[in-house]
């Protein structure tokens, strides 16, 4: 194998002394020789002037050299000659040592064959000049300049700069490039604008990137959980990429616990129906717990979910009153903790809850939950129920209103009731002598939403109580059936409120209305969607398929392994959200109250002025100007019997007094009340005499003022 071009070059002038010293004059011929082959290989300017300097001294050395041992002389003469003739190879081979590219031959205009072809592609279909007719360039005048060529055996890249004159704008994207140099777009890197001039945009442009390295596989399929994780779940295109897992416990390959850590990189938000794909795995057989750091997650892949058998409301009856904190057992964690929430805080007042669920995912159920462990804990209720009939632990409420026109007068008695205590307690001091109180409000998207015709005072008297209530010693318990804003009236303060002052249930939502992602963000349960909480448990859909055809079975109640009511992710203050469930209502919670009566709201203005209360609208006209005080409530209240002013909008006006009609209807509730000896609601008054409420409630009040009917916490009886 001959010698390369760049060794040519460098000892050229070498070889060029040598011949001189022994051919004499001839070695001239040897010079020119070299010369006109290094212009032939196209040498540089600089590299050819430094060669033929070189050559001129070297050679004329040598001649020198050659005619001093020709005559005789002494050599040591000759051997003097040879250290200008050494120095002038030395300058050369510095001169050239450190400039010579491993290149194809540069061009008269300075550039690489491959840096003119990339140039020329540039122009042609970038910024012009195009060298074809009518060819639309992708920005005119977007110049390559400061091109640098990076090129090895398994890689080529370029780098570069757009440019264009002052006061214009790079608009060519890395799609336009790579189109242009026909490579995938995330092969070139564009600059970000933001951090450069708009007329200048750095950019690299891999034109050949090196191969991946092989992975050698393994002897087998991955086997054990930490080589499934490793080879399905940690890879790039997997649920929890970089990461790898530490088992805690292993009870075989569907029933094992573990640590998901990513060396000091958050982890973020997981989607475990990815994870579940990764896994083989169905989505109810996954937990992911979050650690303290963000870099771990805890995660639980269960045969059976552990939660699938529930805990029995009768063996936790000792958990359910308030602890020395405040806490109640609201049900079981994934991990067999009890799980708790605060309905209090010694030394502060009451707590809030956030409840959301969607059909049969266990909302009324917790509800009733929370009316229980309220009523064992000595705390009173004011219940506010705009869907007449659901709640079965009705009974243990102080005050109940039961229906939509009920619901909203309870919501005013609880605000009331807050302002009563705001005049009574300007400095409270805690433990209070008046009783801790819980305003539930279920359904509450049918009061705030804004289809509601009661939106405007309920939003405003909402907002109100979760900002003011908590040192008042009352509570706010709100239950909705989607976490969406739209639910709680489009009001970011509502939502905010009761996070920062309790904690929250989240239960299963319907199809694409459970995503806690964007506008809908928990801070804590960053990311869960609830929608995917899954209605029934694996190996439930076979069961189903088994019928009996006996005829439908009036006796049976639904077991905890019939369906996931109840499961879903409890977030506390200052945690994250964790897998729970409620607790299974083996037996109904009222039945457990014991002979005590409700716990009963003190006595004050508020509550002896109660029924007027609850028939005046809070706002006005607009829905604007919420009442503040309670010395202006009660006057409000006095006044001529109020008709709800939502009505008057929607409703034509009447004649100012009762129709004959209206009259009729007095004899009829009273015949009613005495037939059916049990105490009703309005809305079950209405429903009854098949009639609307609206034309029974003032009937009602007018039987009262007769003292021909009472009426104890919203249900009517005769006297």
């Amino acid at each position: 194998m001959g010698p390369t071009r760049a060794q040519f070059i460098q000892y050229a002038p070498a070889a060029l002394a040598v011949a001189s010293a022994t051919a004499g004059p001839w070695s001239a011929l040897a010079a020119a020789a070299a010369g006109a082959g290094a212009w032939a290989i196209d040498a540089s300017v600089p590299t050819l002037r430094s060669l033929i300097a070189c050559g001129i001294t070297a050679t004329g050395c040598g001649i020198a050299a050659h005619q001093v041992l020709a005559s005789g002389m002494n050599p040591l003469f000759a051997l003097g000659l040879a250290v200008p003739a050494g120095a002038a190879v030395l300058a050369h081979h510095r001169n050239t040592a450190s400039g010579l590219p491993a290149l194809p031959a540069t061009t008269t205009t300075g550039q690489t064959s491959q840096a003119q072809l990339i140039t020329a592609w540039w122009k042609e279909f970038i910024s012009g000049p195009t060298q074809t007719e009518g060819r639309k360039l992708i920005q005119a005048g977007a110049g390559l300049a400061h091109l640098v060529l990076d090129v090895g055996e398994d890689h080529a890249s370029f780098t570069g700069v757009i440019t264009l004159p002052q006061g214009q704008q790079v608009r060519v994207k890395a799609a336009d490039i790579a189109a242009v140099y026909q490579i995938p777009v995330s092969q070139v890197e564009m600059g970000d604008p933001k951090h450069y001039a708009p007329n200048a945009l750095p950019i690299t442009v891999h034109l050949k990137k090196p191969s991946a390295a092989p992975q050698i596989a393994a002897a087998g399929a991955p086997a054990t959980p930490e080589e499934l994780w490793a080879a399905h779940v940690a890879v790039p295109e997997g649920a929890m990429p970089g990461t790898t897992l530490t088992l805690t416990r292993y009870d075989g390959p569907l029933d094992w616990e573990g640590i998901a850590t990513r060396a000091r990189r958050a982890i973020g938000t997981v989607n475990i129906h990815d994870l579940a794909g990764n896994l083989d795995l169905e989505t109810i057989q996954i937990a992911l717990a979050p650690t303290d750091k963000p870099s771990q997650m805890g995660v639980r892949v269960m045969r059976e979910h552990a939660l699938m058998h529930g805990t029995m409301l009768s063996s936790v009856v000792d958990e359910l009153a308030m602890d020395s904190r405040g806490y109640v057992r609201l049900g079981t964690y994934i991990d067999a903790r009890a799980a708790l929430v605060p309905l209090a805080q010694p030394g502060s007042g009451a707590r809030h809850l956030y409840l959301v669920g969607g059909s049969r995912s266990g909302k009324s159920g917790v509800l009733e939950q929370v009316l229980l462990s309220a009523h064992k804990s000595r705390i009173a209720v004011i219940l506010s129920s705009p869907q007449a009939g659901t709640i079965a632990g009705a009974g243990l409420a102080a005050y109940c209103g039961d229906g939509l026109d009920e619901a909203m007068g309870a919501l005013r008695l609880a605000y009331a009731m807050m302002l009563d205590r705001e005049a009574r307690y300007r400095s409270p001091a805690f433990p209070f002598t008046d009783p801790l109180i819980l305003i539930v409000i279920d359904e509450a998207h049918m009061l705030l939403s804004v289809s509601s015709q009661y939106h405007a005072e309920a939003k405003a008297i909402v907002e109100q109580m979760t900002r003011r209530s908590l040192k008042r010693g009352i509570g706010v318990v709100l239950a909705t059936q989607t976490p969406l804003a739209e639910d709680l009236g489009n009001s970011s303060i509502i939502r905010s409120q009761l996070l920062i002052g309790g904690g929250a249930v989240f239960l299963r939502c319907a199809k694409g209305q459970g995503s806690l992602v964007g506008a809908n963000a928990v801070e804590g349960a960053e990311g869960i969607d609830l929608s995917k909480i899954p209605p029934q448990w694996p190996g439930q859909y076979a069961k189903v398929a088994d019928r009996d055809m006996s005829g439908l079975d009036t006796t049976a109640v639904a077991n905890p392994e019939d369906g996931t009511f109840g499961l879903g992710y409890l977030l506390t203050p200052g945690s994250q959200a964790v897998q729970f469930r409620s607790l299974y209502l083996d037996v109904p919670p009222a039945s457990l109250a014991g002979s005590q009566p409700p716990v009963a709201v003190e006595h004050c203005q508020a509550w002896q002025h109660r029924d007027a209360i609850t028939r005046t609208p809070m706002v006005d006209q607009r829905g604007k100007n919420l009442i503040g005080s309670l010395a202006d409530l009660l006057t409000k209240a006095q006044q001529s019997p109020p008709v709800p002013h939502q009505r008057a909008q929607t409703e034509p006006a009447g004649p100012a007094g009762p129709s004959d009609g209206q009259e009729l209807i007095k004899p009829r509730i009273l015949e009613l009340l005495r037939q059916e000896s049990i105490p009703m609601t309005a809305e079950t008054i209405a429903r009854k005499l098949g009639t609307s409420a609206k034309h029974i409630k003032p009937r009602l009040s007018e039987l009262k003022r007769r003292d021909e009917v009472t009426n104890e916490n919203g249900l009517w009886k005769a006297a």
